[in-house]
């Protein structure tokens, strides 16, 4: 997938620089230093394996030939580490909920074995149906304790259940683009980006190489993010990770971004297009700051009224065109003598486009013209004309004070 050198694209990585700024980003604080990690427990799940083969091999279970018994320690490794996966994901409450239950079923179970002692069944069948109580109580109370661990109330005991937190970390990846942008520091310092930021180290080689680029816009750019990088690192709530995981048989940054946020079960935060719609089809969440920064935009209905600088004249006959702030695009009819002046405007239509949100006004210049004033009285002394309202201080027909403006005034020469 090839992408475009724009002003909010990547730039292709040709070389990797051997001083990379990977000292300048230490991982010390994220999490390479845990077991927990994919190599760290790739690691002890080979070596369980290869005890459980080696076991099955040596033992030969039902007394079957050496290979099948160690076919049979294979199989029941695979079966430990399918479980153990699974119980990665459970809570808390929910393994001390099933623990508990476990240890009442087979309570449960035992009692009842004891009872079947006293019975004059032949003994085959007793073996049956203490066995078949064993895992029917041990199953069921595994199955209704995990059910019903959510309703323990873990601060009751103590300390050392007290401060029980969720372990499941939420990780975020970082991709060039939006690491260029810069806004993802504000958001981050906003507390609206929380969990494990993953930094990967190929991303760092493409910065690098965007900072020593010949061209001087690339450079500003590339330090740009670099100061963007040192910026999140110092925030306190975040978690920065700098991940070593490369994919060398995928040479498109894109699709390692998305392995990498497989891997991780990670979300991408990212302003790339391509990167979003590529990652959507293959069920990776997306951060989207292009798409937050449009939600954040204020909402503005037909029928308002709103402060704007005319800054040019339109494509249509008596247009005139502003801008607001964040961007956004205001077509006023009637505006186009108005250029560089600063109106007040009614919003008659707002449309949502790919490329944004524009919004449709009308200048009304009855509006601007003075309300007419009353003669003075006779005998009194000549006063002074006070001046004509502005049009947001006058005064309407109905005596109500007008709508405050939404706007500031931006652009008063």
């Amino acid at each position: 997938m090839q992408r475009n050198t724009g002003p909010q694209n990547r730039f292709p990585v040709v070389a990797v620089p051997e001083n990379s700024p990977k000292q300048a980003s230490p991982s010390s604080r994220g999490g390479h230093d845990h077991v927990g990690t994919f190599w760290d427990m790739l690691g002890i799940r080979i070596v369980f394996m290869a005890v459980c083969v080696a076991a099955g091999f040596h033992f030969r279970p039902f007394s079957v030939t050496p290979l099948s018994g160690a076919a049979t320690g294979f199989l029941f490794g695979l079966a430990v580490i399918l479980f153990e996966l699974r119980l990665r994901h459970a809570s808390l409450r929910r393994l001390i909920g099933a623990a508990i239950g476990s240890i009442l079923g087979l309570l449960g179970a035992y009692l009842t074995s004891l009872i079947l002692t006293h019975t004059i069944m032949p003994e085959s069948t007793r073996s049956f149906f203490s066995l078949a109580a064993f895992l029917v109580m041990a199953y069921i109370g595994l199955i209704l304790g995990a059910n019903k661990g959510d309703m323990l109330n873990l601060q009751a005991l103590g300390g050392l259940f007290g401060s029980e937190r969720s372990l499941k970390h939420s990780f975020k990846v970082l991709d060039t683009s939006v690491i260029i942008d810069g806004r993802v520091a504000d958001i981050a310092d906003a507390q609206f980006l929380d969990g494990t930021v993953i930094i990967p180290q190929f991303v760092l080689h493409e910065l690098q190489l965007v900072a020593d680029s010949a061209d001087p816009l690339k450079r500003q750019r590339g330090r740009r993010g670099l100061e963007v990088l040192q910026r999140i690192q110092k925030m306190a709530h975040l978690e920065v990770q700098i991940a070593d995981d490369d994919f060398l048989q995928i040479p498109e940054v894109d699709l390692k971004l998305i392995e990498l946020a497989k891997r991780y079960d990670a979300k991408i935060v990212t302003n790339d297009f391509n990167l979003n719609k590529v990652a959507a089809l293959q069920g990776i969440e997306i951060l989207n700051v292009n798409q937050l920064a449009n939600a954040l935009k204020p909402v503005v209905l037909p029928g308002e009224t709103m402060r704007v600088f005319i800054l040019r004249e339109g494509k249509e006959y008596n247009q005139g065109v502003a801008y607001l702030d964040d961007g956004t695009m205001v077509v006023v009819d009637g505006a186009r003598k108005m250029i560089n002046k600063t109106i007040d405007i009614t919003v008659t239509s707002v449309h949502q486009t790919t490329a944004g949100k524009m919004i449709f006004g009308r200048y009304d210049e009855r509006g601007e013209q003075q309300i007419p004033r009353a003669p003075a009285p006779q005998g009194a002394p000549h006063a002074e004309p006070p001046s004509a309202p502005r049009a947001n201080e006058g005064a309407t027909p109905g005596g109500e004070r007008p709508a405050r403006p939404l706007y500031p005034e931006t652009g008063r020469g």
